[in-house]
């Protein structure tokens, strides 16, 4: 039952948000609900309002969250490894502050 809610709540396509697992018709990733929960300290219910969704997509994403935490963290290892190649193969146009 908990599967199938998952399933059906999250979804994870390679071409709208790099592929990372996001709220079914949304563009809100697991990861930015996680990090405002976690990191923010920000309540499901404040989440909710925050984005418009409901309380349920809030700790569906949690629960998806916990259930996946290393693909996660892999997908945002990954992330980075991308961000740190630009950094070292582009330069910046932008003045140094």
């Amino acid at each position: 039952m908990v599967r199938q809610l998952l399933d059906s709540r999250i979804v994870s396509t390679p071409d709208v948000c790099g592929g990372h697992p996001r709220i079914t018709e949304t563009r809100i990733r697991v990861v930015d609900i996680a990090a405002l929960y976690n990191k923010a300290n920000k309540s499901a219910e404040e989440i909710s309002d925050e984005y418009n969704l409901p309380v349920s997509d809030v700790h569906t994403a949690m629960a998806y969250y916990f259930a996946n935490i290393e693909e996660i963290k892999a997908l945002l290892a990954k992330d980075e490894a991308f961000v740190e190649q630009m950094k070292r193969n582009h330069t910046s146009k932008l003045p140094k502050s």
